[in-house]
């Protein structure tokens, strides 16, 4: 009997690394699921930070990854594994992917995938994996954010930071949230957080001046290095800065570590990609139970700024290096 699957796939390959006319169509040779695996056809891809970074050679994909660029993707489950039981065939899902989210086809565990929240699209469904995942793991997880803190989040409207600021309202936390653009302070605003306009004013500044030099209890940064003195400044005793990127770099030079001792810091942070397959299980658990019913709610959702069809992936890599964007930029297979 014929499978009823097509060898190969189309993709979106590299020639080399570089910018982002590097990537072209492609094809592949279909995944083939492993036994604690699923085979989703791909209906929508998100595309992330860590995307740009492996398409110009700074982010490789571990070991036995699928070297295929897409850490996110939405669809349908069309073939599992012999020890998969929670899925079956034709159901819709959505899934944290260890590599291989730019194509027709993607194989992931079972245990990061999640159902779609009823009601949503495909492309809403494909636009959750990667920051939520991220945030529940850095913010909850490991900064233990409670409703009774304070939160300042940098890059406000990036994916990330709108799941940071709709988390943490939802909880009852006070979200304060940087940006560098009137129309992007606008959008944190209309999200609930209190708006900081890096670009017109001194974000430790203001909350110095907003908290009535108290701090916040956590800070959540992707910027790096030069925001790492103004971060422990901003801090309140006992307070945590978790690191989640470094786009303006690694490397924090003359750096007074004085604060840390005399407010007791906690510097922390991760990154999604490397954690084992338990972990991410764990986190996929406890967005099922806690992050799924809000979302199912109504309480918020995904903003959407731009949708792509996988051949011109190129054109959303542009956009996402302009940082004009505000929410998720998602590539269509459909």
């Amino acid at each position: 009997m014929s499978s009823p699957f097509p060898t190969t796939m189309r993709t979106i390959s590299i020639t080399s690394p570089g910018g982002p006319e590097v990537m072209q169509i492609g094809h592949s040779i279909l995944p083939e699921p492993k036994s604690d695996e699923v085979l989703i056809r791909v209906a929508a891809a998100g595309v992330n930070r860590p995307d740009i970074q492996q398409r110009k050679g700074a982010y490789p994909p571990p070991p036995g990854a699928s070297p295929i660029l897409g850490l996110e993707a939405a669809g349908e489950v069309v073939a599992r594994g012999n020890n998969v039981t929670r899925y079956n065939i034709g159901d819709q899902v959505t899934a944290l992917c260890n590599g291989g989210g730019y194509a027709e086809y993607v194989a992931v565990p079972a245990t990061q995938c999640l159902p779609w929240p009823h009601g949503f699209t495909a492309i809403q469904a494909a636009a959750l994996p990667e920051n939520y995942f991220t945030v529940w793991a850095n913010v909850f997880d490991m900064g233990h954010l409670q409703p009774s803190e304070t939160l300042l989040v940098h890059g406000g409207t990036s994916g990330i930071g709108i799941t940071a600021i709709q988390f943490a309202i939802a909880q009852g936390s006070k979200v304060f949230a940087t940006a560098g653009a009137a129309e992007k302070c606008a959008v944190i605003e209309r999200l609930g957080g209190t708006p900081i306009n890096y670009r017109t004013q001194n974000f430790a500044d203001f909350i110095a001046e907003a908290t009535v030099n108290h701090g916040v209890d956590m800070v959540l940064d992707m910027v790096g290095a030069p925001y790492t003195a103004q971060n422990l400044a901003s801090l309140a005793p006992g307070g945590r800065l978790v690191q989640i990127a470094f786009m303006a770099g690694a490397v924090a030079q003359n750096l007074n570590l004085l604060p840390i001792m005399l407010k007791r810091l906690t510097i922390t942070g991760s990154t999604m990609r490397p954690r084992t397959a338990a972990e991410k299980a764990a986190i996929a658990q406890s967005l099922l139970t806690i992050i799924w019913p809000q979302l199912e709610a109504g309480l918020y959702a995904p903003i959407i700024h731009a949708t792509f069809p996988l051949a011109e992936a190129a054109r959303a890599h542009t956009l996402m290096e302009s940082s004009a964007h505000i929410g998720k930029i998602i590539l269509t297979l459909e």
